[in-house]
């Protein structure tokens, strides 16, 4: 099939098809990330996007049912370097090509990422399409590229996060193991996660550290939450504009004032910001890769992070009650603080990625050791 990405700026690449065909609109963004193209694709903060990864081989190793992050592919099309004819790995089940066509989801091979991921560095994140056919129209595509609404002011988390209440208890490892493993180690810790698009390995970890997970619709009220009886609330990942979600932000100063372990991860991180009074901004062309260095403020330790996201906390309008306690070495954006003197704290990065990096892993230690704790907990990583 042929295949065309444009930009908004009327930037034109032509490539290769594969996926599925059909006209694909959303915000590009590049991630720097070698491994774990399938996290990336099954990540609910995908959702408004279009991802290129700057590695040039994507679809090595195929796909699987085992690496999915979440229930389908979440973001709107693929951008990569070259695309490998069969897959080499004992684990795959499927081609990436038919993973992507039978989703719906369009793909662009054959282009020059770099050139791409160059003009995004420099001139910053704007809305694209891409078109995938036996025929392919630049002028289509490029007119539905200007009339996408893009990101800031965008609430996409009813597209994503979870409608009714469900529990998880499956630990990490393959199927069989981890459900051998969770038979012989019963629960001790129940955890109450909003949902806004949470990743399954956050799931999974929790679950590893001895924790029931109960998954709550974002629109769950904190009356609701609490009489779930939960020793600890976690505010999840998610895509889209934080700045828009009232109903989390309003949620998350009711739970500030119990005695409970909160912890925001990643869009949870920016509710609490948010909750707190502080400003959200628009990146210029957003964290999204697997290899983000991150210092942690009160040990000089330097953790090697997943990162995904396009908004951040302005850290100068945080209230003198916030300690900051993580900053990216990229930028110096925030990355992680605490509310003095409680069990509440969040990381803007992804200490759950799955291949990885696990440098940040350590978090979810620092949020399980709080319930057993009255007084604040620290978070090292």
């Amino acid at each position: 099939m042929q295949a065309v990405l444009v930009l908004a700026d009327g930037s034109v690449f032509r490539g290769r098809g594969f996926g599925a065909p059909g006209l694909a609109v959303g915000e590009i963004c590049f991630n720097t990330a070698m491994t774990g193209y399938q996290e990336i694709l099954t990540d609910p903060s995908y959702r408004g996007q279009i991802v290129t990864l700057t590695y040039p081989h994507i679809g090595n190793t195929g796909t699987n049912g085992e690496d999915a992050e979440g229930r389908t592919i979440f973001c709107s099309a693929l951008v990569v370097r070259n695309l490998p004819r069969r897959p080499s790995s004992w684990r795959s089940e499927e081609d990436l090509d038919h993973y992507l066509r039978r989703q719906g989801i369009p793909g662009l091979a054959d282009i020059d990422t770099r050139a791409l991921t160059r003009r995004l560095r420099e001139g910053g994140a704007q809305n694209a399409a891409v078109l995938v056919g036996d025929v392919v129209d630049p002028e289509t595509a490029l007119d539905a590229a200007r009339a996408f609404p893009g990101l800031e002011g965008a609430d996409l988390i009813a597209e994503v996060a979870s409608e009714q209440r469900s529990t998880w208890t499956l630990r990490s490892g393959h199927p069989a193991e981890a459900y051998r493993a969770q038979e012989q180690n019963a629960a001790t810790h129940h955890v109450v996660v909003y949902d806004f698009g949470a990743k399954r390995n956050i799931l999974r970890l929790l679950a590893d550290r001895g924790c029931r997970c109960t998954l709550v619709p974002p629109d769950t009220s904190p009356q609701e939450v609490l009489a779930l009886r939960p020793h600890g609330v976690l505010f999840a990942n998610g895509p889209g504009d934080p700045a828009t979600l009232h109903g989390a932000q309003q949620h998350m100063r009711a739970l500030l004032e119990q005695d409970l372990p909160i912890f925001g991860l990643c869009l949870g991180h920016q509710i609490l910001g948010l909750a707190l009074g502080a400003r959200s901004l628009k990146m210029k062309f957003g964290h999204h890769g697997a290899n983000h260095p991150v210092q942690d403020l009160r040990t000089g330790r330097v953790l090697i992070t997943s990162q995904n996201h396009g908004f951040a906390i302005d850290a100068d309008t945080l209230p003198a009650s916030v300690e900051v306690t993580h900053r990216s070495l990229f930028d110096g954006s925030l990355q992680g603080m605490r509310l003095r003197g409680t069990r509440v704290f969040s990381f803007q990065g992804h200490p759950e990625a799955g291949p990885g990096p696990h440098d940040a892993s350590s978090i979810f230690d620092a949020f399980v050791a709080s319930f057993s704790h009255r007084a604040e907990v620290t978070p090292h990583a």
